[in-house]
């Protein structure tokens, strides 16, 4: 027994003395002891927790060289090597994650939807269930601040920036067809429905430099990664029909939209201030297809559109109306992959192909075009630890346009242009900590049209003041090429340029959000031309300048009212111009000094309903009256629309939606043409360009057939 006893205490012994102690503290990076925090050697079972004072202790018989782990929530994991014979106490400090939700991000001149967002502005249902916006992009995004509402256009004008200065994309890839066709002074629509999207970046300047030609802003859209289930969606509506289906498969799946238009029932019924011959008419489609890898996503987006309408439009130069008669073919392809290789690394690369055609009678005259855009892209990305990302990568764009005008007194008339631009760019983003933040980079371009290149710095700088104010500031060179508009005639011409200065503030906290912007652009190198419009024999220079600066407030509150969600934006802009054919320096035609919209939607849990209304206010824009000597000195009237809408749930998966834009029938007018010659009084006439209606009516029917019999298409409303 006496044996027995000695060789267990001599094994006992011989445990104690082959383990080693490991022991010292963890604390943060101002030497405050972390509680709880866990230690252990890497690849062993020995470690423990930090008590109350930050301190730990545990042993081990592991020997030699081994890898001591530390981890904490919000916190860096941190590893250091140690020698377990020779191992002292040590304190370690660890550095905050960048990665935490409450870590600051860059915020000036971006709003963001959906894609999981630190900071999202929006919703990406708020693309389709905003009143007025009639389920288009443009038309919610024009509820933001720095968007312009030019409603006789409907495309996006941002802070001082004609529609021509924001560059959209889908997945990365560039769309060069964004907008729908459209007679002059007619709004338009964005091509592409809201359906098959699951967020949006919307920047309003300060933009990255994965990003150029744009003078002003970037409109990025992103497809969805995965549907949630297998359904169908079926809509009625006064405008027309729709179809859409969604299948699913191991590692694939496939989405498609199918819309028909037909006006001509609608505008029968009710009341159009435009003499349509043939109302408008379409049929678009779009489809994703979805597969994938084991480290990446590829995708196959394609859309097309067909449509054509028939009108006589007035024309006070006119003693008859003029008959446009268009017709309009567009057709987009998208192909991308996004993944990951190596340690760290991930490519994003893709490829787009856009055409679009329109045939356009001008009563006797004939004018046909055709467009052929491709983008190549490839985007690399290094993650070197959670603190350093560099991206790096490079674009070509090809564009070939050619135009026929035949005209009834002097024949033919050809022109158009081929233009290659090639580009490549750099960013990398710094954490230095949780509060402090950097975004540098750099994008160089070469445009083999006018034989030019341009290099463009980009920085932004985020810091954050409290648990959820931070502040922004950004600063970039943004170059572009001059619009089809001029290219199509002449060459010559070097870069248009603008350079944007933000001061942004970001507050956020549960259901709230206050965004605050001051912006400075100054502009230069801006096209001039000598004639009443551009043409062949304009004579044309870059001798054009302008600034634009303002403020942008955005609130957003979804939490203070029960069911209740709202926000309100406001933008002050003072924007001057010297460039077309301007005289002088003065503010453009389609900028209004000051911008409010209020925007609400409301769930009515016992009438299972979502009401929704949006009043959109904007004082008068500047216009030219050559009965005045001074220049652009004429103002219209405020704007002022105010649209409500109603959806109401039949059952789970049937909704009856029901909507009216300017519910108040203001006669809106956005400006004035002119008479190129006065009457026998010396007085130039005119006549307003308005809406094309007083009000818009739209009610429909939308019905969803799915797996788990639940899902709607309210978010699509």
């Amino acid at each position: 027994m006496n044996k027995l006893f000695t060789l267990v205490f001599f094994f006992y012994s011989f445990t104690l003395l082959a383990q080693s102690t490991i022991s010292g503290k963890i604390t943060d990076s101002k030497g405050k002891p972390i509680e709880t925090a866990n230690v252990f050697i890497e690849g062993a079972y020995d470690g423990t927790s930090t008590d109350a004072k930050g301190e730990f202790s545990f042993t081990t018989s592991e020997k030699g060289t081994q890898t001591l782990v530390v981890t904490f929530l919000s916190f860096e994991t941190h590893r250091t090597s140690i020698v377990i014979e020779t191992y002292t106490p040590i304190t370690i400090k660890l550095r905050e994650s960048v990665n935490s939700l409450d870590a600051v991000v860059i915020s000036a001149g971006t709003f963001k939807a959906g894609d999981n967002s630190k900071i999202s502005a929006l919703k990406p249902l708020d693309i389709v269930t905003t009143a007025g916006a009639a389920g288009d992009i443009v038309g919610a995004l024009q509820t933001l601040p720095g968007a312009q509402i030019v409603g006789e256009s409907g495309r996006l004008f941002v802070r001082g920036g004609e529609s021509d200065e924001t560059q959209t994309y889908i997945d990365g890839i560039r769309v060069a067809q964004p907008y729908g066709a459209t007679a002059n002074n007619l709004p338009t629509r964005g091509r592409f429905s809201p359906f098959l999207f699951s967020g949006m970046t919307f920047s309003t300047g300060g933009y990255s430099a994965e990003f150029g030609d744009a003078l002003s802003s970037v409109l990025l859209l992103n497809t969805i990664n995965e549907p949630e289930q297998e359904q169908t969606d079926m809509a009625y509506m006064t405008v027309g029909l729709g179809l859409g289906n969604t299948q699913k498969w191991k590692k694939s799946s496939l989405s498609f939209n199918l819309s028909y238009i037909d006006l001509a029932p609608y505008q029968k019924i009710i009341k159009q201030k435009v003499d349509w011959n043939r109302a408008y008419q379409s049929m678009s489609g779009e489809t994703v297809f979805r597969r994938h890898f084991e480290n990446g996503l590829f995708k196959l987006y394609a859309a097309f559109d067909h449509a054509n309408f028939d009108l006589n439009q007035k024309n006070i130069n006119s003693p008859t109306p003029i008959r446009v008669d268009t017709q309009n073919n567009n057709f987009y392809l998208n192909s991308s992959y996004k993944g990951n290789f190596g340690m760290g690394w991930s490519i994003q690369t893709g490829i787009s192909f856009g055409y679009g055609q329109n045939k356009i009678g001008l009563d006797l005259d004939k004018l046909k075009n055709r467009e052929n855009a491709s983008h190549m892209k490839l985007k690399l990305t290094k993650k070197f630890s959670d603190r350093v990302n560099l991206a790096f990568g490079g674009d070509y764009f090809i564009t070939d346009f050619d135009e026929n005008y035949n005209n009834a007194s002097y024949g033919n008339l050809r022109d158009g242009y081929r233009n290659n631009v090639g580009a490549v760019y750099a960013e990398t983003d710094v954490f230095f900590s949780k509060k402090l933040a950097a975004k540098l980079g750099v994008r160089a371009m070469n445009s083999d049209l006018i034989d030019k290149s341009i290099v463009d710095p980009r920085i932004s700088l985020a810091y954050k003041v409290s648990k959820n104010g931070q502040f922004c500031l950004a600063y970039g060179d943004f170059h572009q090429n001059p619009k089809q508009d001029y290219l199509k005639f002449h060459s010559n011409f070097d870069y248009e340029k603008t350079s944007h200065y933000i001061l942004n503030y970001l507050y956020t906290t549960n259901g709230k959000t206050l965004r605050a912007e001051l912006f400075y652009k100054d502009y230069s190198d801006l096209v001039k031309y000598d004639s009443s419009m551009p043409m062949y024999n304009s004579n044309y220079n870059n001798n054009g300048f302008g600034y634009a600066k303002g403020l942008d407030v955005f609130w957003r509150d979804s939490k203070s009212f029960k069911y209740l969600d709202y926000w309100i934006s406001y933008s002050y802009i003072d924007s001057k111009r010297d460039y077309k054919n301007y005289e002088t320096q003065v503010t453009p035609n389609f900028v209004a000094n000051h911008t409010l919209s209020v925007v609400g939607k409301y769930w009515i849990e016992d009438w299972k309903s979502q009401l929704s209304a949006t009043n959109s206010f904007a004082t008068g824009r500047p216009y030219d009256n050559p009965n005045e000597t001074a220049f652009m000195n004429g103002k219209t009237k405020a704007y002022n629309n105010l649209s409500l809408s109603w959806a109401y749930l039949l059952s789970p998966q049937k909704i009856l939606y029901f909507s009216v834009s300017n519910v108040l029938g203001r006669d809106n007018v956005f400006g004035y043409q002119y008479a190129n010659s006065p009457d026998l009084s010396g007085q130039f006439q005119r006549q307003a360009i308005t809406q094309p209606a007083d009000r818009f009516f739209f009610i429909g029917f939308f019905w969803t057939i799915s797996q788990d019999k639940s899902k709607n298409q309210l978010n699509n409303l």
